[in-house]
């Protein structure tokens, strides 16, 4: 543990009890979201540092990892779509929603294991939308980020990111997450062992190389991302990058100090926001109960007990006393009985 703490940089001060990194991994099927899983948590394990791993995706057949809680343990898939005669993404829709009426024992777990696992990676399923827009994921998102220090990360893939066209789909998708889930983001660009991130980041900060690619496309949404472009300007300017490999591991420390960066700024910007909203819940729960009860006691009208404000132990005096006086009663009419005899 103390490795990766020292690595991360986010000892926790005096007084505090350490809180888990939950790094919520995100992107489009086949940006190498799992393998990037994997080879994040082979690097922690060098470090001395095994992470807490959760499978979200119920329609995966095999994942490369050891998944401490795994989503095709609790709900089958196949059975969902079978039982409410659903395609395969309103399946995982379905599956995930099951799975989210249990995550307060998900919850638990993390907290019992925290001291342990410095970080908790959540792979979630290949059909991004499934996740980020449906009331599953907000639920599962809202419930971590109201206890752990909470990171969206969105994983870029590279390669298939060096038409501009591409490039602006992405970005703008991971800016409809960012402002989604309003928590701390991070974009990996990965498979940088095939082609180089340098020219995705070069169009982020330079607008003018980004237009001058944008002139060589001659197509219809060429003019919609010039326009857009202008738009992401502010968006960029506050994005973290990083640049990463799932297959070689290179980035792996660059990529754990940006995370160390982002947790920070959780605990000083997105922490409060939480703690307000988990205590309306709390106070929401509180009012709901103290209404169910005003409620029960109107419905048992005269039934309802008027001496609600007699303490028990005079409550108790007030039954024991003549049962006590019956039983002595009893006593004495068979003792005179038995002398009479």
């Amino acid at each position: 543990m103390e490795p990766a703490r020292a690595e991360s940089g986010s000892e926790p001060g005096p007084g505090l009890r350490p809180s888990a990194v939950c790094l919520i991994v995100l992107g489009m099927a086949g940006s190498g979201k799992t393998t990037l899983v994997q080879r994040l948590t082979g690097h922690l394990h060098s470090k001395g540092a095994p992470p807490y791993l959760i499978n979200l995706d119920p329609a995966v057949h095999e994942i490369p990892f050891p998944a401490n809680i795994d989503i095709r343990d609790t709900v089958n898939y196949k059975e969902v779509m079978k039982q409410y005669g659903l395609g395969p993404n309103g399946g995982i829709v379905t599956a995930l929603n099951l799975f989210a009426t249990r995550f307060d024992q998900v919850m638990k777990f993390i907290e019992k294991r925290q001291q342990d696992c410095r970080f908790v990676l959540i792979d979630t399923p290949g059909q991004i939308e499934v996740f980020t827009w449906s009331a599953s994921g907000t639920i599962i998102t809202e419930a971590l980020a109201s206890t752990f220090s909470t990171v969206v990360v969105y994983v870029m893939d590279t390669s298939r990111s060096t038409n501009p066209v591409t490039f602006m789909s992405n970005m703008l998708y991971a800016c409809s997450i960012l402002y989604k889930t309003r928590l701390p983001f991070i974009v990996i660009m990965n498979k940088v062992d095939i082609v180089d991130h340098c020219f995705a980041v070069e169009w982020m900060k330079d607008f003018e190389t980004f237009q001058d690619a944008l002139n060589q496309e001659t197509t219809f949404a060429s003019n919609l991302t010039r326009s857009m472009s202008l738009v992401l300007d502010e968006f960029y300017s506050k994005l973290r990058v990083v640049g990463v490999s799932a297959m070689d591991g290179s980035g792996m420390d660059s990529f754990l100090q940006q995370v160390a960066d982002a947790a920070a700024e959780y605990e000083t910007e997105y922490r409060p926001h939480y703690e307000r909203l988990r205590q309306d819940l709390a106070e929401a729960e509180v009012k709901k109960r103290e209404e169910q009860l005003e409620q029960l006691q109107r419905d048992m009208g005269d039934i309802a007990m008027d001496s609600s404000h007699v303490h028990a132990s005079e409550a108790e005096e007030q039954s024991e006393e003549p049962a006590f006086q019956r039983y002595l009663e009893k006593r004495k009419c068979r003792v005179h009985t038995a002398a009479n005899k």
